[in-house]
């Protein structure tokens, strides 16, 4: 469908018999406004003045039939599709590197149902999620999915990514949340799975099309559960000696207590970061947490985690840091506090079990540090589970190659290196963000005889590949 050409005016034609045409769009700024998300290449590329990956034709459905007759016509011509939501991820997961079709879904924001009895709410996939938000909480509920990207990202978006929220360590990432989703197939079968993800009716679609962004279909509907807004929601700060100490005492916590919020902060970034947006002066391993609920249950569990934090030499700082964060929970991504071009940064967040999380923060750090002079790495871990915690570590560069093509091999041997020192030590690749372009080399060194599960799915549900290539390793 490149250039310009009778078939693609044919095409074009075709698309816009679905949509109508003011749906549809071949200009080269609109193209252009796609060829970019919050990942750093792309970023990085357009800065240096040159072309990102643009598709040939922008198409913008409003129902899911609309997405099924597009498909079907991407079908016929071979054509590829890659699903746009709002364009915040940091992967490269969106990006169109193959051309052809990118589906806007933003036209399909709409709410469809909120079943108080069943505690469920249910929308289409292109609404922003903060919308979806705010519907809850008109009925006194929360999705209690609150990420940072939640006034950008869209339902899909943190669906077709795995995604998750500030709130995780209590209510779950966005996997455990949702109950149930309509999905529209490659070749434009519309389907939906059971009503109720807990069955034994065979293995749970759900989690087939949760975390393959768009390589498998187009997420179009889903319903999510709702939950009631908490009593009290009460924040602690504490400082650990280290980062060894610190990651005790979160074992124990989990293992003991259901947090909504426990981020535990290595030295590099408690002098750094915490230092400049909460004000804490001291060197060691800053947390931050949050306990909320039934008052007198959050009371007793705080007496919980105050004994165990205190038992790992952690030292009680009182209320006012964790508050102080929770109000500046989205101050760390503003303009000055957030990295930004031309610095050269990459946040490579892992996950593993507390036998190795902690060989896994070293491994990387001194592989990261030892390899690539001018470099920093910082860690923080932000979202935990009972049988461990992720690490979400940051590589900085402040003067990055000013050759494009140099800058981005560089930023290519840093993911290499910090990724396979996670993988060598315990650790599994990403925990929320995805995998998108940025690390799609790397999915079948992580999987090995297992990624053949992967490509058995694709090759079932998409045998012309149409579907967001070069996303996931597939």
């Amino acid at each position: 469908m490149k250039g310009k050409s009778f078939m693609s005016d044919m095409i074009r034609f075709e698309l816009e018999d679905v949509v109508g045409r003011e749906n549809v769009s071949t200009t080269e700024a609109e193209r252009a406004t796609y060829s970019v998300d919050y990942f750093w290449i792309s970023r990085m590329w357009e800065d240096h003045g040159a072309e990102g990956p643009m598709a040939d034709v922008i198409v913008r459905p409003g129902s899911s039939e609309e997405v099924s007759r597009i498909l079907k016509i991407a079908n016929y011509y071979k054509l590829p599709v890659h699903t746009w939501g709002g364009g915040s991820g940091s992967q490269g997961g969106a990006l169109p590197m193959a051309g052809g079709i990118l589906l806007d879904m933003k036209r399909m924001n709409h709410l469809i149902s909120i079943d108080e009895n069943a505690h469920s709410i249910t929308a289409e996939a292109g609404m922003i999620f903060q919308q979806l938000e705010w519907y809850a909480n008109e009925r006194g509920y929360s999705c209690m999915h609150i990420p940072s990207c939640l006034t950008c990202g869209t339902i899909g978006g943190a669906l077709g990514h795995r995604g998750v929220g500030i709130l995780s360590s209590r209510y779950g990432k966005i996997d455990d949340m949702c109950m149930s989703m309509e999905v529209v197939l490659p070749n434009g079968d519309i389907m939906n799975t059971l009503p109720v993800p807990k069955h034994a009716a065979g293995p749970d679609l759900n989690q087939i099309f949760i975390g393959s962004e768009g390589t498998l279909g187009v997420i179009t509907k889903a319903t999510f559960r709702l939950f009631e807004q908490p009593e009290c929601r009460r924040h602690r700060g504490f400082m650990f000696p280290d980062l060894t100490a610190g990651l005790e005492a979160g074992r124990d916590i989990m293992q003991k207590c259901q947090p909504s919020i426990m981020r535990l902060f290595d030295e590099a970034e408690t002098v750094s970061i915490i230092k400049k947006i909460i004000g804490v002066e001291e060197r060691g391993s800053f947390m931050n947490l949050t306990l909320e609920g039934i008052a007198k249950i959050v009371d007793i569990e705080m007496e919980m985690v105050i004994d165990i934090c205190v038992r790992h030499g952690g030292r009680d700082m009182g209320s006012e840091y964790g508050e102080k964060w929770y109000e500046n929970r989205i101050t760390f991504f503003y303009p000055d506090h957030i990295m930004d071009i031309p610095q050269m940064f990459g946040t490579m967040d892992t996950v593993a079990d507390f036998s190795h999380v902690e060989k896994i923060y070293w491994a990387m750090k001194n592989a990261i540090e030892s390899n690539f002079p001018g470099v920093r790495f910082i860690a923080h871990c932000s979202h935990w589970y009972g049988w461990g915690t992720m690490i979400y570590d940051r590589f900085i560069m402040d003067d990055s190659p000013e050759d494009r093509e140099e800058a981005l091999r560089l930023h290519n041997q840093i993911w290499n290196t910090g990724v396979r020192a996670a993988m060598e030590n315990g650790g599994v690749i990403n925990d929320h963000h995805g995998i998108g372009l940025k690390l799609a080399r790397l999915m079948k060194e992580q999987y090995g005889p297992a990624f053949q599960v992967m490509e058995g799915l694709k090759k079932a549900l998409d045998p012309n590949g149409i579907m967001n290539p070069y996303k996931l390793g597939l």
